[in-house]
């Protein structure tokens, strides 16, 4: 609901933070890797997700998953979105030691 100038009121933001989902979430790679794990459908993993949410590039997680989104018919997403990690994580090494040389 807005108020006369067109602003949401104090209660409106408030409600949208008091969600029973979002409970235990108090950091946003906490979000995301709970989100991402209800997008591949393996929500008995969350943790899984969360630690790679905090401890791998961005970058390399939002391939994966577009990875996996524009995938046809997949039998696991949640393997096809690990194996596409695993193989940009490599492509990522390999580059940086080309770097370095």
């Amino acid at each position: 609901m807005t108020n006369k100038k067109g602003f949401s009121t104090i209660g409106d933001i408030l409600k949208r933070f008091d969600n029973d989902e979002d409970k235990y979430i108090s950091r946003e790679f906490q979000k995301y890797g709970y989100e991402l794990a209800k997008e591949l459908g393996d929500l008995k993993n969350v943790s899984l997700y969360i630690k790679l949410a905090k401890e791998t590039p961005r970058g390399l997680m939002e391939a994966a998953r577009n990875f996996v989104k524009d995938a046809g018919n997949v039998r696991s997403r949640p393997a096809l979105f690990m194996w596409k990690l695993s193989q940009l994580k490599s492509k990522k090494a390999d580059t940086q030691e080309e770097r370095r040389r």
